[in-house]
């Protein structure tokens, strides 16, 4: 157990639940139980078991029970995505959307992409939110239009320099679209291409496919941003080359012409006059080299750029990660008052709106899309990464057992399974656990990165 001077500041209950989960004979099992989460948040309890018998004899090779667990249940990680919900499993999360991005870089076999994937072109585009009032920012070496030179931790950057008159409802009406942007985009942009290259959208399509992996990012100023990987493929996908005329400069072009294309009609309702959703001026798109190439984005630091953000959502702007119910839980939670108001504006356009579910999705200030997505050829998947980690497990639990292969045609053994869900969550005194687990997990992990280059540099000095 963690020293007795970090328990110091434990409030009561906490120390007393973990003073008794420490006198209990399953101590250990529960401490086991929580690592092998990673120390996750909000685990979900199981309760079942599994038996392995000879499908000939029916002799039981092996079997588990929950029955033999502290409290009859076994610990599983949540999967939250959410770092504000569950560090541990959102870890995971960026993790596995690391490789899926980098995978559509850089070429993986394993994933789906061959390695000359990197002699494609490919570009890094970020498509902004418009204005819906001036806020505090920092433009360069210029002082704010207040007046100040904010810091770059400064609480009021992205809130508005005069809230009365800042557009709340065309701000959460955008993000509430924001999607749909996105799919009139990637429309667009095949037709760009298309009138670029000379060519028909069928024998654009018949020579070339457009692949991408994006993440949604909030502002400061509460407005969604999206964060893109867009690649040229040829005709069969990754593993064909993009025809002669599939060039880096033509895939430029395109994006800028097909987001300055977009426009989503909002009709008028109530006192709300009817509105044409757009990008916003600020489109940002870059090129992304093989290895870098002298390049400021690199194969690496866009992977990691999106993995960044595919764990954040509107928390970051200082509301809240749950749905909210009404403008007086707002107090209650000390939401500030940007993010405040965005969420009363979500609560108050919902009657005008009711198809646009925006009280279902205040909390997200009306943004209702998916945080991470990408396209159909672009690489792996999130399922498929997920599936390798669990067969990677139960391979090693069946090894370290002596089981046979499931998936051997050969086997002989026959594995019966059945589980219910009994709840969720820890204790106080194990909420204090699995915190201290998280942390000594990521410290081993900081350590790990720190010594990775001095342990390369050595490897390269005895070869």
């Amino acid at each position: 157990m963690t020293d007795t001077a970090t328990m110091a500041g434990l409030d009561p209950a906490t120390l007393n639940d973990l003073l008794r989960l420490a006198g209990s004979d399953g101590f250990d099992r529960i401490q086991d139980q929580i690592r092998r989460t990673g120390g996750c948040t909000d685990p979900i309890r199981l309760q079942g078991s599994t038996v392995t018998r000879d499908r000939e004899t029916g002799h039981v090779l092996h079997s588990y029970s929950t029955d033999t667990e502290p409290g009859g249940v076994l610990r599983v990680a949540c999967g939250n995505r959410r770092a504000s919900r569950c560090p541990a499993c959102a870890w995971t999360y960026a993790g596995d959307t690391y490789h899926l991005i980098r995978a559509g870089l850089v070429g993986d076999p394993a994933k789906g992409t061959p390695e000359t994937i990197r002699d494609h072109p490919r570009v890094f585009a970020t498509l902004t939110a418009p204005s819906f009032g001036p806020v505090h920012n920092r433009p360069g070496n210029r002082p704010c239009r207040c007046g100040t030179r904010h810091a770059e931790d400064a609480p009021e950057l992205g809130t508005p320099l005069d809230p009365d008159s800042y557009d709340y409802a065309g701000a959460v009406l955008w993000n509430n679209h924001a999607s749909e942007l996105w799919r009139y985009f990637t429309i667009y942009l095949r037709r760009e291409i298309a009138r670029r290259a000379g060519l028909t959208q069928k024998a654009a399509r018949e020579q070339s496919r457009v692949a991408f992996g994006k993440v949604a990012e909030y502002q400061k100023r509460g407005a969604v941003h999206f964060h893109a990987v867009i690649r040229f493929d040829g005709p069969e996908g990754p593993d064909s080359p993009p025809p002669a005329w599939a060039t880096l400069d033509l895939l430029s072009d395109a994006i800028r012409a097909a987001a300055a294309r977009v426009a989503v009609d909002v009709d008028p309702a109530g006192d709300q006059p009817a509105r044409t959703l757009t990008w916003g001026t600020q489109l940002d798109v870059r090129p992304i080299r093989a290895f870098g190439d002298g390049e400021e984005i690199t194969e690496q630091a866009v992977a990691s750029y999106v993995a960044k953000y595919a764990t954040k959502a509107a928390e970051t702007t200082g509301t809240v990660d749950r749905r909210v119910g009404n403008k007086e839980a707002l107090t209650l939670l000390g939401v500030p008052d940007h993010p405040r108001r965005l969420i009363e504006a979500c609560l108050d356009l919902h009657a005008l709106y009711p198809d646009r579910k925006l009280r279902d999705w205040a909390h997200m200030l009306g943004f209702r899309g998916h945080f991470s997505t990408k396209s159909r050829r672009y690489s792996t998947t999130l399922g498929a990464l997920r599936q390798t980690r669990a067969d990677y497990r139960a391979a090693q639990q069946r090894a370290a057992l002596g089981l046979p292969d499931p998936d051997d045609e050969e086997a002989t053994t026959l594995t019966l399974a059945h589980w219910t869900y009994a709840g969720h969550g820890h204790t106080p005194g194990e909420s204090w656990l699995a915190a201290n687990i998280r942390r000594d997990i990521q410290h081993n992990r900081e350590i790990a990165r720190e010594e990775l280059p001095a342990l390369l540099d050595l490897e390269g000095a005895a070869t």
